[in-house]
């Protein structure tokens, strides 16, 4: 079959269902997956599992499904964190916790922070019915694991049993299956991990300097990627950091060519399928933002 095209150029996957689902189906959900890097249930467990401080807490975390992986592994999978910040963490944290240990600790959290988020909903009918989509859909994914590293270490572990779990589980894999093809994306525009978030804070949706503290970049360093997007003709030439025409278009192929290569995984729900997951995921991201799990409102959270 052949694809048919989109806008700007970017093919659509050939399944039937429109790209953009992909995304607005993922976000849907993403507070559910997202709230591991800031409840509080996640630093404590990391902590009584040997490691040092929330950034180590983080990248261990999230990477411990690789095995004990030098810094390097780290950077080029989470793309657009300062190299420094990494190597501050990685390796000296499988020197303190093992990473099958860190695992542990990750799904203890998880389990935690999703118990007292949920409360008595946390076996509903709701939940296991939003639970058996999102796992259907993330096996899907589980099809298409070629050039997604990060995606294909967490889509190799164990499938927890409870509800709760199984919906987190199948959000990270949704999560993480996404990532991987969003940076694809950002290089083959010729963008390193700093023009990245550049280029995020130039869409509007966050502010510069909330992803420039995040990802420990300098001002210096800051100042020297946004000169170049200048020179690039992608953002404006003086004033407020801002998209020229030129970048706005950049910034639609991204996120269009990222939906396209993260459909296949929502395709098996079908159109009634993702609505009423996107339902159904709402309710529990909510619950999620109320329990105060979440550092930053779901609209703004970045997967870049």
């Amino acid at each position: 079959m052949t694809d048919r095209p989109m806008d700007h150029g970017v093919p659509s996957a050939p399944g039937g269902l429109e790209p953009v689902v992909a995304r607005k189906t993922w976000r849907s959900l993403e507070p559910v997956h997202g709230m591991i890097y800031f409840a509080p249930e996640g630093a404590e467990r990391y902590a009584a599992a040997g490691l040092q401080g929330r950034r180590m807490g983080y990248f261990a975390s999230r990477v411990a499904a690789m095995g004990p992986v030098p810094a390097e592994v780290v950077i080029a999978t989470f793309f657009n964190f300062n190299p420094a910040l990494v190597r501050r963490s990685i390796p000296a944290a499988w020197d303190l916790a093992p990473p099958a240990r860190v695992l542990d600790a990750r799904l203890e959290a998880s389990d935690l922070a999703l118990r007292r988020a949920f409360g008595d909903t946390v076996d509903s009918p709701e939940l296991v019915e939003a639970a058996g989509l999102a796992r259907r859909a993330a096996e899907a994914a589980c099809e298409r694991p070629e050039g997604r590293a990060l995606f294909a270490a967490h889509a190799a572990l164990p499938w927890p049993g409870e509800p709760h779990l199984v919906l987190w589980h199948a959000q990270t894999l949704l999560r993480e299956f996404r990532g991987d093809a969003h940076v694809g994306t950002l290089m083959l525009e010729g963008l390193s991990g700093i023009d990245s978030l550049v280029s995020h804070a130039a869409s509007g949706d966050v502010p510069a300097e909330v992803l420039r503290v995040s990802r420990a970049w300098s001002e210096d360093e800051w100042s020297s990627a946004v000169d170049d997007l200048r020179s690039r003709g992608l953002v404006a030439a003086e004033g407020e950091l801002a998209f020229t025409d030129e970048g706005r278009a950049q910034r639609r192929r991204i996120e269009d060519r990222t939906d396209a290569l993260s459909v296949h995984a929502y395709e098996p729900l079908g159109e009634d399928g993702c609505t009423r997951l996107r339902a159904l995921g709402r309710t529990f991201s909510k619950a999620v933002m109320a329990a105060g799990l979440l550092a930053v409102d779901p609209d703004t959270w970045s997967d870049e």
